[in-house]
Parts: structure tokens; sequence; C-alpha cells
């Protein structure tokens, strides 16, 4: 009688149904990969915990290239759930020139005869095309919707440094422009404007002065221009999107001195100003620690995460979470990556919505690995 009793003990009782998603829904992304593949039973309460629980957050992703030739690239990747970074394994990207982004997950590479791009969540698909008519050094490029928009930052020999040019995805076929509001006869490059986009607009702003105008490549028109400075005190400002919302990040202050780092949600009827919230003053003091000036700032943006970082010293990034019921949570990360770079690597950063099937299809078909790391 008592052996019988101990062998019930000792059976093993599946977990699953309710039990399980629950569980589930409560264990980061990344985590939840090899238990999809347990058996279909547990996949299936994989993608219903996913689903209840619908708060996965974008991944930072940062990809570095060699400056060396065969200009090998790595991938690494923040997930702000488990508070790890990820190494992702992959074949190398093939070179065509300087790898770029622009925003939110836009990869590209331009060269005067080709240009290469990926905007879905991991950078699984390259599209490429012959190059734009004009050479560019360092133009603006942006997707939006079917369209990618090149834009300024043209050679000096080109006859119009304002010069536009729209690549259609579907007929794969390049058109003129309206050129770029002369008030940005001196800011055309990427150097100088912050870009941020929806299906159907591209936003460009002027990063010193906050001028802004939209552009609709659909009816090949712009508008503005708009003020998006929203305090006199910013000298400095970047854009994005947090979901649908337009969202400025201005630096108050000076070089030598930044006093705030502040964030307004912009309404793109109006374009009036409601500030969500405002830097901790110590992690505004992280960010001048190293330099005696701090002039710019960068920032990756996707869903309700925001990911700022000084390009010339990128190693630490000041994470910025958009609360539900308003204000913002924030925190530092150490960048792993950019403390183990060599002098000859290019660090490109990318924000992303990444989902299970995301990398169900990376590992399936892809031929990429996630290694987790700490």
């Amino acid at each position: 009688m008592m052996n019988e009793y101990m062998d019930t003990c000792n059976e093993q009782v599946p977990i699953q149904g309710d039990v399980l998603e629950a569980i589930l829904s409560h264990v980061p992304l990344i985590r939840l990969l090899p238990a999809s593949r347990v058996s279909k039973s547990w996949n299936a309460a994989v993608s219903s915990a996913l689903r209840v629980s619908n708060n996965t957050k974008p991944w930072l992703i940062i990809h570095t290239q060699n400056s060396r030739y065969p200009y090998p690239t790595t991938t690494h990747a923040y997930d702000p759930d488990s508070n790890a970074w990820i190494q992702i394994l992959h074949p190398s990207i093939d070179y065509v020139s300087t790898l770029r982004s622009s925003h939110s997950n836009l990869l590209y590479m331009l060269s005067p005869s080709k240009l290469s791009l990926s905007f879905d969540p991991l950078h699984l698909t390259w599209h490429h095309a012959a190059g734009p008519k004009v050479s560019r050094i360092d133009p603006v490029v942006a997707v939006v919707g079917r369209h990618v928009v090149v834009a300024g930052g043209a050679y000096d020999f080109e006859d119009d440094p304002l010069a536009v040019e729209v690549y259609d995805l579907r007929s794969q076929r390049w058109t003129k422009s309206d050129p770029m509001p002369e008030s940005f006869t001196e800011s055309a490059s990427s150097l100088w404007i912050s870009v941020a986009c929806t299906d159907s607009h591209l936003f460009v702003m002027e990063k010193g002065s906050g001028v802004t105008h939209s552009f609709n490549p659909v009816n090949d028109s712009w508008s503005g221009p708009y003020d998006l400075r929203p305090d006199h005190r910013v000298f400095y400002s970047v854009i994005g999107f947090s979901d649908d919302k337009l969202v400025v990040i201005g630096m108050l202050g000076d070089a030598e001195d930044v006093d705030g780092i502040k964030l307004w949600e912009v309404n793109r009827d109006s374009f009036e100003f409601e500030e969500i919230g405002e830097m901790p003053a110590s992690l505004v003091e992280d960010l001048k620690r190293r330099d005696l000036e701090v002039s710019s700032i960068d920032v990756s943006m996707a869903g309700k995460m925001a990911y700022i970082y000084v390009s010339s010293r990128p190693e630490e990034v000041i994470v910025c979470e958009f609360m539900d019921g308003g204000g913002c949570r924030w925190w530092s990360v150490v960048n792993t990556v950019a403390n183990g770079r060599s002098v000859m690597d290019k660090l490109v950063f990318t924000c992303s919505k990444v989902g299970m099937e995301e990398l169900q299809r990376a590992t399936r078909s892809e031929n990429r690995r996630f290694v987790v790391k700490r």
C-alpha cells in the first residue's frame, strides 16, 4: 500500500492549460523561444501567453561594422524585459558601403551605384536597388510606407544640394521629387537633421533650431515650417515616434552646461506640446561625466521605449520607458558592445519590436542563433 502511494507521489503532473499560460506570461520573450519548441501544446501556450500579456518591450539592437576588408558585421541586442544582452549570431551583412541608420529600425548602405536597406525587426530581409541619380555623401534616408525617401546630402559637384528622390519598393523605380525646403540649405544632411516617419509622412527637423517640415511622398508635397522647439532653453533636439505619438527630446541650456533633458509629445494637428517627462539629474550627470561638454544626443525609439546615447562615446545608454498611466521610468545600461569594440568598429543603433514569430523565423530559416549574456 505504501509503495503504491510513493509511486503516485513520484509521478510528474504535467503543467498545462491556464496554469502554463500564466507562468509563461511572466517569462521574458527570449526565454520563451526554447519553451515554444517543447511541443505543439507548449508552442500554443507561448502564443497565448504573449497575446494576453502583450507587454514585450522593444529591443535596442546594435550593429557593429569593421572598417577593414571584408567589413564583417556583428549584432547584439539589449532586451529590457530580461535586462540582458543577447548576441545574435548570423552571417555577415554583404558589404555595399558604410552601414547607417536614420530612424527606428531602418538599416541602409548607400553607394553611387547601389542602395541596400532593411527595415524588418531583426533585419532578416534586405532590399537592393540601383543607386539614386544624384550622388550623395550623407543624405537623409527614410522609409515611408512603400517609399524610400533620399533627400539632401549631395556632393559639392551636384547642382542641387536639396534634391529629393523617391524609390517605390513596389514598382522598383526611382522618381525625382520636389527639393527640400530652402530652410535646410545649410543643413541638408543626416548630421544636422533628425527624422521620424509614419506610413504616410516623413518629419524632418533641424536639430539645432527645431525648424521642421513634413513630406508626403504620395502627393510629392512638403508642408511647414513648424517650430518644434517646445522651450526657448532647448539648444539641441531629436525626434522619434512612440507608437503613433511624435516625441521631441530636447537638451536644455548649452553644450558646456546642460541643465536637463526633457521629452514632449507633439500634437500633429496643432503642433502644440505636452511635456511627458524629464531625465533625472543623476542620469544627466552620467552623460556629462566623461566630457567637458555634451553638444548632442541620439535616440533609437519604438513602442514605448526610447534609448538615448551620445554617439561619440556610447559606453552608456539611458533608457526611458513611457508608462501607460503617464510619466516615464528611467534607468541606465552599460553598453557592453561599445566597451568591447575595437577602434576600427563602427556602431549603428536601431530599435525594434521583436515578437516570437521573428525569433522563430530567424532560427528556423535564416541561419541565426541567439546567445543570452549578462
